[in-house]
């Protein structure tokens, strides 16, 4: 459901992906950020079997990761240039095993507010250019304004 939210940062895909390249978590898995708006940010991931668990399907854990940072990216097309933002909560709901070539994290958000913003996001894989949902995350992210979490400052 599309909604008319303020942009407060004009360039804020280019501080996303600046961000997103930092996260040395993203790389390590092969993850990239494949679509971006305001409110909204999907992450992939190709299948690895390293990314796997003992049956073969994407680790919930992996699910996890891209589903925190998919929700966490979508929060930040929101905020200022100089907020920061840290994962305050989420829950996952895993509905069916991760079996596919892809796993993708569509990221929304509910409701942003001054300090505290929610969202959430669909998680599906896809094989043979097909997609299925396998989860879904509930989040709560914290706007940290003005503060720089690299120097405590």
């Amino acid at each position: 459901m599309p909604r008319n939210y303020k942009i407060r940062d004009p360039n804020y895909a280019s501080r996303i992906y600046r961000s997103f390249e930092a996260q040395g978590i993203m790389a390590h898995l092969g993850a990239k950020i494949t679509s971006l708006g305001v409110g909204m940010c999907e992450i992939s991931l190709p299948f690895n079997v390293f990314l796997s668990q003992q049956h073969g399907f994407f680790h919930g854990g992996v699910t996890g990761v891209i589903a925190d940072s998919a929700g966490g990216y979508a929060a930040a097309t929101l905020y200022h240039a100089e907020d920061e933002i840290l994962t305050v909560e989420y829950k996952l709901n895993l509905i069916a095993p991760a079996d596919g070539d892809w796993l993708i994290a569509k990221g929304h958000v509910v409701r942003s507010g001054k300090s505290l913003t929610v969202t959430t996001a669909d998680i599906f894989v896809k094989k043979n250019d097909q997609e299925k949902q396998i989860a879904i995350m509930q989040q709560t992210l914290m706007r940290i304004s003005g503060h720089n979490l690299n120097t405590g400052c």
